[in-house]
């Protein structure tokens, strides 16, 4: 009698979680509530709701929501004078070069420095600190061998060897998300140490 008892009791009290495991088994997850992975570059939304934000607010709006979705995964965000500065110096010719960094507190590449138009290849270079990294532009002059006067803007990625290895993470990790916000980089330079972004080695790349 105690045994049948106890077996009453035993399938009672296991009764709740067998029914809670077959109701669980045949639960299905609405695709409106499954979740879903997202590379950097996609847009966390239906691809009729993006169509309607295009009809509705046109391609600069999607434009500018990309570069938002951009920033934050890389972590590191473009201060607009860093564009205004470089359009600058692209349309106008405003300054011979400008000199960018990351300030990691603010998560931002800013403007450290610009050059006046009238200063040299000498003094953009003496404008790069020895032992850090930094991204940066210079408008160069050059007579090409038909004896015509151009310019090519160069992007240079100074990377010292003595700089922090997170710097250089940092810098690395980044430089592509900031190139893109830079448009009409002719030329691009990877340094390690002044040799390798002399005189010689910019005539040569934009010849």
């Amino acid at each position: 009698m105690m045994d049948r008892c106890q077996s009453v009791t035993s399938q009672t009290s296991l009764a709740p979680l067998r029914s809670y495991a077959t109701n669980k088994s045949r639960t299905t997850i609405s695709p409106v509530h499954r979740t879903t992975r997202y590379s950097a570059f996609s847009l966390p939304f239906s691809l009729p709701f993006s169509l309607n934000l295009f009809s509705y607010f046109g391609a600069e709006f999607l434009r500018r929501l990309i570069s938002i979705m951009a920033n934050a995964a890389s972590g590191m965000a473009v201060n607009e004078d860093c564009k205004l500065k470089f359009l600058e110096l692209k349309a106008k010719r405003s300054h011979r070069f400008i000199v960018f960094k990351i300030e990691e507190k603010l998560k931002q590449v800013v403007v450290e420095k610009v050059g006046d138009p009238m200063q040299s290849y000498e003094d953009f270079t003496a404008s790069l600190p020895a032992n850090e990294c930094r991204y940066s532009v210079y408008d160069f002059d050059f007579v090409t061998e038909e004896n015509c006067q151009k310019s090519k803007i160069i992007f240079i990625a100074w990377s010292p060897d003595t700089a922090r290895v997170r710097s250089k993470m940092l810098y690395a990790s980044s430089k592509d998300r900031f190139k893109r916000e830079l448009d009409g980089i002719q030329v691009e330079l990877q340094a390690t140490d002044p040799t390798e972004m002399g005189l010689d080695v910019i005539r040569g790349r934009t010849n």
